[in-house]
């Protein structure tokens, strides 16, 4: 995939390079003003990656990008840096799941005779599909170009939170078209579909499907700027009578005899209604001046990256870093229109709320840094996204696990809600009732669900009656530490001790004969036919025992007892970096291997960090060091695995400013290796949190000494309140380890 990359700022079409230097010009000679010019949008879009690629907005509803035929995993997100065929430009998309959905609302502009279907990959003019080529092809924050191949038009795309701007540039004297394909979708099927033009300028409809999102309802209405002389609709391949059509794959087609030099389309999204999607673009863009649409998304993408301030000679970490920020900063994605309207699990329409909506929350995968980052640099947006969990809450009667575009898909194991909405809490997030979140919070784990009734009984979760049961057990006991700290801080101390004793379940699946974590059957035997280096089976979620050994962040002085002590389980950690698998294991599609630890797949992220419990911090450093050098790319194959909607990238945040949330509903963020010279975080409460690196390199990895604020400082961790309050930690950086440091128990993480 590496050979195939390159960084390219050309554009080919004439019409656009006055546009395109207005932007990229002012992003090159000015890097320290505008720092969208380190951010590539195409890091992680080859390999395993499945990264966005498009215009969209900080957490827009709207990323509106080119769509690839779907050829399988790697093109979770409708595009993938290694192919060279687009079908068209959709509304909606997912960033780095492991599963495939929405590419909602596809547009795709077209010369010669009419086609009504993109046509077969292999097979060029059997449809509207059209080649590409990365030379003719630009992508960067708020804005995506590229020149079609099969009729040499010109596309160019910006957005708002909720609308997309398509602008294409037409060669002439050609017969032109554009066809909205309601059909087509990611790993999905269109269910029912209404397409009306409603005016000369004015086209509205609906698109109904079922994927992985099981019943999603988007809306939608489109404004062109000039009028349109020919509209046909079609089901699927059959020509309609009149301007409307509805149907399981309806389709509208704009034509043209001779086309404009420049089509200029807005196309609105709503969750609730098309009247809705045609507000939003009065509301969000008034005007037809596509440049400076384009501008305005640069200008709010700058406003976010800003959060933190970075000082290093390594471009490519450079490049990485706001890369990251960026990937982190694409979902959750806004789920609710410009006046507040937003339609519930439930599909009733909830008018005016007085919060921001949200949807698309991997939680399972987020819970560990994502969120955590967002309790820091995004401190509004969290509170709105509590409020969308207790939204949910209300409507279907848990929290979420896996919540996209209004349905509940039940992904992965645990309900990994509950920590996010206790962390939040626990870290001064406001903006959300908390007697009410709390509530959400305890009715949610005291439930049947899901081996819930084994948890509340102090039981192991039986692999003969419930799916996945010691990673569930594990989570759940995640959760239940962080429901127990938030009881605690509120007062509930009879809470506190339910919810702390339920905190230690993870000891019912330890089996001290190999010291793992392993299936229970209800008859209290251990289950057979274990393997711990085995991925395929069914008690842990895409991963090993191995892998699954760690999963205690909550108590990690518990399980260092349980291996025996602090030597023994350095000893254990050391084992788990260095034993190799073979593919009969099952370990093939887990990536990042360093041994055991799989850093391509979230169980693994904060092993690196656990050595600091045990007093032996320069472990981790030289392991965080290690992966961000080696599994942190700056190429289209540059993310290791899937990007989970900003975790990846998120772990890579945190740990290159030098600490990380191992527990995250604790204040402790335990140290690691610092990668820039200086980094700040800029926070919302006006104070600024910079961590200075002295004396650092590549081969500087390990910490000498620390200073906080001054003061000499010897613990292996800091707390968010120190973060919060502002100041300066200074870390002093070597090539050797300073064994002593963070050694004593009372400098450890708590």
């Amino acid at each position: 995939m590496n050979l195939l990359y390159k960084k390219t700022i050309r554009f080919s079409l004439a019409i656009a390079i006055t546009f395109l230097t207005g932007i990229s010009a002012n992003a090159q000679h000015h890097p320290g003003r505008n720092l969208t010019s380190f951010v590539d949008p195409y890091i992680g879009s080859g390999g395993h990656g499945h990264v966005f690629v498009g215009a969209g907005v900080p957490f827009g509803a709207v990323q509106l990008g080119p769509e690839n035929f779907y050829k399988g995993w790697d093109w979770c997100s409708g595009y993938n840096y290694g192919d060279s065929v687009l079908i068209g430009f959709a509304h909606t998309h997912l960033s780095g799941t492991g599963i495939g959905d929405l590419a909602d609302i596809l547009i795709m502009p077209y010369t010669g005779p009419v086609k009504t279907d993109k046509g077969q990959e292999k097979i060029p003019g059997s449809g509207y599909a059209s080649h590409y080529s990365h030379k003719n092809e630009q992508v960067r924050p708020g804005y995506y170009s590229v020149k079609l191949d099969a009729s040499g038009i010109g596309v160019e795309l910006t957005a708002t939170e909720r609308v997309g701007f398509h602008q294409y540039h037409f060669p002439q004297g050609k017969e032109a078209h554009v066809i909205i394909d309601l059909k087509e979708g990611i790993n999905d099927k269109s269910t029912d579909t209404y397409i009306k033009q409603t005016d000369q300028y004015t086209i509205e409809g609906y698109r109904f499907s079922k994927g992985w999102a099981k019943n999603q309802w988007l809306f939608f209405a489109i404004r062109s700027a000039r009028p349109l002389p020919k509209f046909n609709v079609y089901d699927d391949d059959k020509l309609l009578e009149g301007n409307s059509g509805k149907g399981a794959a309806i389709k509208g087609l704009i034509s043209f005899d001779n086309p404009p030099a420049t089509l200029k389309l807005k196309v609105g999204i709503s969750p609730v209604s098309a009247a809705n999607a045609l507000a939003n673009i009065t509301a969000e863009i008034p005007g037809w001046n596509f440049r400076e649409v384009a501008e305005a998304a640069d200008a709010k993408w700058n406003k976010e990256l800003s959060k933190i301030s970075i000082s290093t000679k390594n471009l490519a970490d450079k490049r990485i870093f706001y890369t990251s920020l960026y990937h982190s900063m694409i979902d959750p994605a806004l789920f609710n229109d410009h006046n507040g309207d937003y339609r519930g699990v439930d599909k009733k329409v909830y008018t005016g709320a007085p919060f921001n909506n949200y949807t698309v929350f991997s939680l399972w995968d987020t819970y560990r840094a994502e969120n955590p980052l967002f309790n820091l640099i995004q401190p509004k947006r969290a509170g709105d996204m509590i409020n969308t969990m207790l939204a949910i809450y209300q409507q279907q009667g848990k929290l979420p696990i896996w919540h996209l575009m209004g349905n509940e898909t039940g992904t992965m194991v645990g309900i990994s809600s509950l920590q996010v909405v206790a962390e939040a809490y626990l870290k001064g997030i406001k903006g959300f009732d908390i007697d009410r979140a709390y509530d959400a919070v305890k009715s949610t784990a005291m439930s049947d669900s899901l081996g819930m009734m084994y948890v509340k009984n102090f039981e192991p979760i039986p692999t003969d009656r419930q799916t996945r049961p010691v990673a569930k057990g594990l989570e759940y006991a995640v959760s239940d530490g962080s429901i127990a700290l938030m009881a605690k801080k509120m007062g509930k101390t009879v809470d506190y001790n339910y919810f702390k004793k339920r905190s230690e379940n993870y000891k019912l699946y330890f089996d001290p004969a190999d010291r793992f974590f392993k299936g229970k059957l209800s008859d209290g035997n251990w289950s057979p036919g274990f393997g711990p280096l085995k991925s395929k089976n069914n008690l842990y979620a895409e991963g090993n025992a191995w892998q699954y050994l760690w999963l205690v962040p909550q108590d990690v002085t518990g399980l260092i007892a349980l291996l025996g002590g602090d030597k023994s389980f350095n000893t254990r950690l050391d084992d788990f970096f260095q034993l190799k698998s073979t593919e009969e294991d099952g370990l093939q599609d887990l990536t990042g291997l360093i041994g055991q630890y799989a850093h391509g797949n979230e169980p693994s992220h904060h092993v690196s960090y656990l050595y600091a419990y045990s007093g032996e911090q320069w472990k981790t450093a030289e392991k965080v060091r290690y992966i961000m050098k080696n599994f942190y790319l700056d190429n289209p194959d540059g993310i290791i695995g899937n990007e989970d909607c900003g975790q990846m990238s998120a772990w890579y945040i945190f740990s290159s400013l030098g600490f990380y949330p191992v527990f995250p509903a604790s204040e402790a963020y335990v140290i690691g290796s610092p990668l820039f010279d200086e980094a700040t975080i800029n926070l919302d409460n006006g104070k600024k949190f910079k961590v200075e690196a002295v004396n650092n390199s590549a081969a500087n990895i390990f910490i000498q000494s620390l200073s906080l604020n001054g003061k000499n400082y010897t613990k292996s961790y800091i707390l968010h309140r120190d973060i919060m309050n502002g100041g300066l930690l200074k870390i002093v950086m070597g090539g050797k380890p300073n064994y002593k440091f963070g050694k004593l128990q009372a400098n450890r993480p708590k």
